[in-house]
């Protein structure tokens, strides 16, 4: 029986899927090495066994240029907000629900819009505007203030979500005049040195089986990166981003049925409106002239994340690697 060959739209979102279905495993793995390590361990050893593989990446960017950043405060900026977000999303990530977790970050697209306006001179008018108020009324449907204890792990999930915005926010705006491999070190090395100072005061041994489940989560989000490549160059941004939301159906099932997690309806209410205003915001962005700068369309990579590889930097040069082959193919 021969099956229709998928169209390259099909098959650019159920690579997308594939990718955060990846994504929500790696969560899971975290929240289960939170439990025993801080966040300043968990992200120290995540960046130090994900060195050698950045490290191969890098050097496979042969452009004759100095690692010298053409912007050094925004450099050292996105490379310190970069941080805090993943620091924050590893402690949230521990202390929350899944399902409250995946909800604040999926409100980064409304948070990306607001800081656009200030940072990248984007105009936004009344139809994003709205859009982004209703998309806050969800965040506090999920809160509930008054109603629900709003604890450290919501506070570590807002910031995770601003300071993956703000990070968003600024390589969209020197992205275009930095090479891949500065946007790429520099926040490399900061989550080791920084973890690395504070490391001592709450190290606790790992033994060997834990050992295993961070190098485990280390591919896992290298093969969701991969996947995301791969879907981008499959299809248009519109149809890969909306497909993040589907981490919330991952958010249930494994919540539930790892970790006993029964969240209130308020939750669901509250994620469905952040989700609804999440792909209005990407919609108007793709088909029409909303947005000059497409600020939420161009973040590729999941807000408040450890990796510092960019989906984009791989993307591009994906695409000139696909170029190249392409002329050399032409010239035979």
């Amino acid at each position: 029986m021969r099956f229709p060959a998928l169209s390259n739209n099909a098959a650019g979102a159920l690579m997308a899927l594939a990718a955060f279905a990846v994504f929500s495993t790696h969560d899971v793995i975290v929240k289960k090495l939170g439990a025993t390590y801080s966040p300043f361990q968990v992200v120290f050893i995540t960046a130090l066994l994900s060195f050698p593989i950045l490290t191969l990446v890098m050097m496979s960017d042969q452009k004759p240029d100095t690692i010298r950043p053409k912007h050094p405060y925004w450099m050292t900026i996105r490379s310190i907000v970069g941080v805090a977000a993943a620091l924050c999303a590893f402690y949230a990530v521990t202390a929350l629900p899944l399902s409250q977790f995946y909800a604040f970050i999926f409100a980064s697209p409304l948070i990306i819009t607001i800081m656009a306006i200030p940072m990248l001179g984007e105009v936004v008018r009344l139809r994003r505007g709205l859009a982004i108020v209703v998309g806050l009324i969800g965040v506090l449907i999920v809160i509930r203030p008054g109603s629900a204890e709003f604890s450290t792990g919501h506070i570590a999930a807002i910031t995770a979500a601003c300071a993956g915005a703000f990070v968003s926010i600024i390589t969209r705006k020197i992205g275009a005049d930095e090479r891949g491999v500065v946007m790429m070190i520099y926040p490399m090395m900061s989550n080791l040195f920084i973890t690395a100072m504070l490391l001592p005061f709450v190290y606790v041994q790992i033994p060997l089986a834990d050992l295993g489940l961070f190098a485990t989560d280390t591919l896992l989000v290298l093969t969701a990166m991969w996947l995301l490549v791969a879907a981008y160059t499959r299809t248009d941004a519109i149809i890969v981003a909306p497909m993040q939301y589907s981490q919330i159906i991952w958010a249930t099932l494994f919540g539930f049925f790892i970790f006993a997690e029964t969240p209130e309806w308020q939750t669901y209410l509250g994620t469905t409106v952040i989700v609804l205003s999440g792909i209005y915001i990407l919609k108007r962005e793709a088909t029409s002239d909303a947005s000059e700068n497409t600020p939420v369309l161009k973040t590729r990579t999941r807000a408040g994340h450890v990796m510092s590889v960019r989906v984009g930097h791989m993307l591009r040069r994906q695409r000139r690697r696909d170029a190249q082959a392409a002329e050399d193919v032409a010239n035979k």
